[in-house]
């Protein structure tokens, strides 16, 4: 079964097929870095790290960016309330950002670049724009032309005209008294006095939202990408401008993917700081919530979905963890050392189960369904064993149960939960060194050319339950890396 996504574009569900066979490139928009995270972000970055553990599960080449906006008015103004620097609020919170992340076992990206460091493609972008007619200057600030992408409004579903006649009538303040058109968009902003500012054809002054990521996304992976990435609140007005303004630029589409996560609500409200209803990350976890019932919690509703967060919902989360975390602690125990085995025909259905709801729009719900059914002979074992029961060492040894444990290993990492056992042992042993990992994969290249593909199979799915990517390249190259 083909992986199978909700397109926000195509507003239907399509067959996932890159541009190339067996690499993806995907973009992600990042935080605006001038307060730490909430679990809105934390639901968003969950559900993009098990879209990229899939993939990487599944044997593609992955290239995942996602960005840093750290040039923007909430920064700017953060700063002025601390008597500080946008460049010091920036740097507080991006390392926050990365600490956050990394305990929340989110893989980092393959690279996280950031607006200060792309202002040469974002004049660059803003330049060819002016020079074909799209953008235009108006003392100091450069604005995109709505009229001028005849497909603006095409991810969103908003009719300009629609929208124009909707304004009409509206007192126009200074700023929209200098547009051609009143839904027309910075992507120059003239400097104003006490702010940071930038050189360039227009005048000083630094870039508007939209556009660095548009000239980030160029940069990073060319003109048009597989998958963009991003909350559905930003599908207006974020998304469609950087639609409109990649894509009269290059004249290519910039994205065949768009997925959108559902907002985390709280008392029937979107969870946001405008709102003052939010709750940090780092709050959570410091309460004494476990990062992976913290995870645990936002897969087991569907990505796209809003997700309601309640003191009784994060409890029976817990509950669900503590389960699941005994059976994944005794898994890694049992495993431990042991030879990679071929998959039993009722693992390799469990198997089969889960790869068809993951390929299922990445239906985390029904996946971990199939975990929890592979925890219970484990998690049943487990809890003998802390009674003392004397005969479950000797069960403890059992072939098929060594098989249960690593499969569920394997499932378990693809959504990225970690028992303590494993993080713990992660964070004491480097785990199989370099020359060990070598020497499976030349295994394994001697197993492929010997056509005995299940022993191939297996050594990878060993490599994997330790948490060893392997990275099949052109020209029978391996690579790997650690997740």
């Amino acid at each position: 079964m083909t992986l199978r996504l909700t397109n926000t574009l195509s507003r239907r569900i399509e067959e996932f097929q890159p541009l190339e066979p067996g690499k993806v490139s995907i973009y992600c928009c990042g935080v605006t870095v001038y307060d730490l995270c909430h679990l809105g972000h934390a639901r968003s970055y969950i559900a993009w790290d098990v879209l990229r553990r899939y993939l990487l599960w599944s044997g593609y080449r992955v290239t995942f960016v996602q960005n840093y906006t750290d040039i923007d008015d909430k920064i700017l103004g953060r700063a002025a309330e601390e008597g500080s620097s946008m460049q010091a609020v920036s740097e507080r919170n991006i390392e926050a950002f990365v600490t956050d992340m990394a305990r929340l076992n989110i893989l980092p990206p393959d690279r996280m670049p950031r607006a200060t460091q792309s202002l040469d493609a974002i004049r660059s972008l803003i330049t060819e724009l002016e020079a074909k007619g799209a953008a235009y200057s108006a003392d100091g600030d450069v604005y995109f032309a709505v009229m001028k992408h005849a497909g603006y409004g095409k991810l969103s579903g908003r009719d300009l005209a629609e929208q124009q006649d909707n304004a009409a009538g509206r007192v126009a303040t200074a700023e929209e008294a200098r547009k051609q058109h009143p839904f027309d968009f910075a992507l120059w902003k003239g400097t104003k006095p006490g702010e940071p500012s930038w050189e360039s054809p227009w005048g000083p002054g630094r870039p508007g939202w939209h556009i660095e990521c548009s000239a980030m996304v160029r940069e990073e992976l060319g003109d048009t990408i597989d998958i963009h990435l991003g909350g559905a609140d930003l599908i207006f007005p974020h998304h469609e401008n950087e639609i409109a303004q990649s894509e009269a630029a290059s004249g290519h589409e910039l994205a065949r993917y768009w997925l959108h996560n559902g907002m985390v609500n709280v008392g029937g409200q979107k969870m946001s700081k405008s709102l003052g209803n939010f709750t940090t990350i780092r709050a959570l976890l410091d309460s004494g919530i476990s990062p992976m019932t913290l995870r645990l919690f936002t897969l087991q509703a569907h990505y796209r979905k809003p997700l309601d967060f309640s003191a009784d919902a994060l409890e029976a989360a817990a509950t669900g963890w503590k389960g699941l975390n005994a059976a994944l602690g005794l898994a890694s125990t049992l495993t431990l050392g042991a030879a990679p085995a071929a998959c039993p025909p009722d693992l390799a259905a469990a198997r089969a189960r889960f790869a068809a709801a993951m390929n299922d729009d990445l239906n985390t719900s029904a996946a971990l369904a199939v975990l929890f059914e592979l925890a219970k002979p484990l998690r049943a074992l487990a809890n003998r064993l802390e009674r003392g029961d004397s005969s479950a060492a000797a069960e403890a040894r059992a072939p098929d149960l060594v098989d249960h444990g690593q499969l569920l290993l394997e499932l378990a990492g693809v959504l990225g939960l970690q028992s303590k056992t494993e993080a713990k042992t992660s964070s004491t042993s480097p785990g199989p060194s370099d020359a060990e990992i070598q020497a499976q994969i030349d295994q394994r290249q001697a197993a492929k050319a010997a056509k005995d593909f299940p022993a191939a199979d297996g050594i990878r799915d060993g490599l994997r339950a330790l948490g060893i990517e392997l990275i099949d390249r052109p020209g029978g190259i391996t690579e790997w890396l650690r997740g």
